[in-house]
């Protein structure tokens, strides 16, 4: 095994501080040990978007009250009366399941990560996605370029997907996920008092990470080495849109007491939480919050995959990250995306990973 990947195993998160952009003083193992403890009593707010998208501006207005003093306290959310209808999601773990699965290695390794802007785009192998930590996950992120969804002339679906029909059918889920980009952006800005159409330019047609992840069923070797599913971390974007999966695993750390939360969201809900972008232009209000996915504490869950298809909102590269007005002195100095994206990422991608402005 490779040295730094066993190192992860057992590593804290501040052996890593030189690559944060934010302020991030929790200390935490990035897979789950012995030690750990757990917050069984804390539990994660629940947010109705029907208010926003139905109830007029006292709708508006109390739904963003709810959802920024829920983002504020722990930066998850559970979403409900999101609109979206529960049955593609429930196709969604599906067709990703029919993805990895009638998908050979050797197909999947054609289209092996490469960095295209900000975000690393395509296929991680397992225990790959990162440098770190060997996950027991396999990944596939397609940004929107890899979706024909602005009819561009030159689309082929074939440099981004191994087998047709996968592209259209998800670009059905990511549709439906970015009717809620705004109504989400709009309600944070309303809680600080902000423009709340500030940041409409910036997400009409922003660029995403729509990631597949199928977790394979556990082998008694894979719970033996030590090895998270998923290492704990912090989210890079603005926000992540995370429909409801069954099989447990989901961990969100408590920074107020530094012990965990098992997060097993009602099938039809979405989890809702914020990212690195989201603390830096809020000035540390909103926390980017350390999560992780971990073994199942039930045995017979062990044996089955886990699958979730995340969705990380960002603003293209070229835009300019600064603290939001009225948020105080501001603790940051403004950064384009792309510098402050690539620098926290090289942690997982090499530090040749970094850049300081878009390619030209």
């Amino acid at each position: 095994m490779d040295k730094t990947k066993e190192k992860g195993i057992k590593a804290l998160n501040q052996e890593y501080s030189k690559y944060d952009q934010v302020n991030k003083e929790q200390a935490y193992h990035l897979a789950e040990v012995e030690e750990d403890q757990f917050d069984e009593a804390y539990e994660i707010k629940t947010c109705d978007l029907n208010q926003f998208l139905h109830g007029g501006e006292s709708g508006k207005a109390q739904f963003a009250q709810e959802l920024g003093e829920a983002m504020e306290g722990i930066g998850f959310v559970i979403l409900e009366g999101h609109g979206v209808d529960p049955k593609l999601h429930e196709q969604g773990i599906e067709k990703t399941r029919e993805f990895f699965e009638t998908t050979t290695l050797e197909e999947r390794m054609k289209y092996m990560a490469q960095r295209h802007g900000s975000v690393n785009e395509g296929y991680f192998p397992i225990k790959e996605t990162s440098r770190i930590h060997p996950d027991l996950v396999e990944g596939w992120v397609f940004c929107r370029r890899a979706f024909n969804l602005d009819g561009a002339s030159d689309y082929r679906e074939n440099d981004f997907w191994p087998k047709e029909g996968f592209e259209t059918f998800f670009r059905q889920i990511v549709l439906e996920h970015e009717k809620l980009i705004l109504p989400i952006m709009q309600s944070i800005l309303r809680y600080f008092g902000c423009d709340p159409f500030l940041y409409d330019r910036k997400l009409t047609k922003a660029n995403f990470g729509f990631r597949l992840n199928f977790y394979p069923p556990m082998s008694t070797e894979d719970v033996e080495s030590g090895a998270g599913r998923m290492l704990g971390h912090e989210d890079v974007d603005l926000f992540t849109i995370l429909p409801a999966e069954s099989v447990e695993g989901l961990q969100v750390l408590n920074r107020e007491n530094m012990k965990w939360i098992r997060l097993n969201p009602p099938r039809g809900s979405i989890v809702l939480n914020t990212g690195d972008y989201m603390q830096r232009i809020t000035n540390d209000r909103l926390p980017s919050t350390t999560h992780r996915v971990s073994k199942p504490q039930n045995p017979e869950l062990l044996g089955k995959p886990r699958i979730t298809f995340p969705m990380a909102v960002y603003v293209w590269e070229d835009e300019i990250l600064e603290v939001l007005p009225g948020l105080g002195e501001p603790k940051y100095e403004p950064v384009s995306a792309i510098k402050f994206h690539t620098a926290i990422t090289s942690k997982y991608y090499g530090d040749d990973y970094a850049v300081e402005e878009e390619d030209k």
